[in-house]
């Protein structure tokens, strides 16, 4: 058995796959020998390259259901088939939910919740009429999992993505299978501005049990397995990739002797 996933030959498409995490998951894929088309709004200051190659950018505005529908009708005239959509635009600002008005927490539902929903039904139309069918890969938060204060809209967009997923992976088997990659905490470029300096950064590090923040990369390393053929048994899944998770708060408040 091979030690390394190959996925030579497939052809994937990263949303939001420019910066951030999503660059870590183009990389990876690129990395592990797919074709990788990476779509977002605006292109990236330069190409993102992996293992001597580059992801294809193209670029469309996620929330224009006719965008999406072009995007995923372009890729299969250009590439012949789709075997993974990775289903990663998203992202919330800091506002408690007294501070903004309904419309703008809508927003925040739309961007994490019906783009993906859109993105993976123009995907599915694809992948189920191809020999080999598909994975669609969907990028959770642990936000969706437990209270998030300051972040309300999004942490209910993730659940119910979740819960996408699993409906999506019943009613689309076995042509196509559909996973959740849940997230804790990520370090990235943007990293400084919800956890300042390097210092502040280590500091959350020490709060996850495996004593660091993840990197993309081992994002895309748990995108990678879930589109390849190693996960050809894995549906309605969801991938906790969260170091651990967060130490109880009770542990460090607990008074009693030991």
């Amino acid at each position: 058995m091979a030690a390394i996933i190959d996925l030579s030959g497939s052809v994937a498409v990263v949303t939001g796959g420019t910066r951030g995490v999503g660059a870590g998951i183009t990389r990876a894929l690129l990395a592990a020998g797919a074709e990788v088309v990476a779509c977002a709004r605006r292109p990236p200051d330069k190409p993102v390259e992996a293992a001597g190659r580059t992801a294809r950018f193209l670029p469309a505005d996620l929330r224009d259901p006719a965008a999406v529908d072009a995007l995923f009708e372009r890729v299969r005239d250009d590439h012949g088939r789709l075997d993974t959509l990775v289903n990663n635009a998203g992202g919330t600002p800091f506002r408690l939910l007294g501070e903004g008005g309904a419309e703008r927490h809508a927003r925040i539902v739309e961007l994490n919740l019906l783009t993906p929903l859109n993105a993976s039904l123009a995907a599915y139309e694809v992948m189920r009429r191809q020999d080999g069918g598909g994975s669609i890969v969907m990028i959770g938060s642990v936000s969706g999992t437990r209270p998030s204060p300051g972040t309300a809209a999004y942490g209910a967009a993730k659940a119910g993505l979740d819960n996408l997923a699993r409906s999506m992976a019943v009613e689309w088997a076995p042509a196509v299978r559909v996973n959740t990659v849940t997230l804790g905490m990520v370090r990235t470029e943007l990293s400084r501005l919800h956890y300042g300096d390097e210092a502040g950064v280590a500091a959350v590090g020490r709060t996850v049990p495996l004593g660091r923040l993840a990197e993309p990369s081992d994002v895309g390393d748990a995108c990678v397995f879930l589109a390849s053929d190693r996960a050809a048994y894995i549906s309605g899944a969801s991938l906790l990739v969260h170091g651990a998770g967060e130490r109880p708060a009770f542990l460090d408040a607990a008074t009693v002797n030991r």
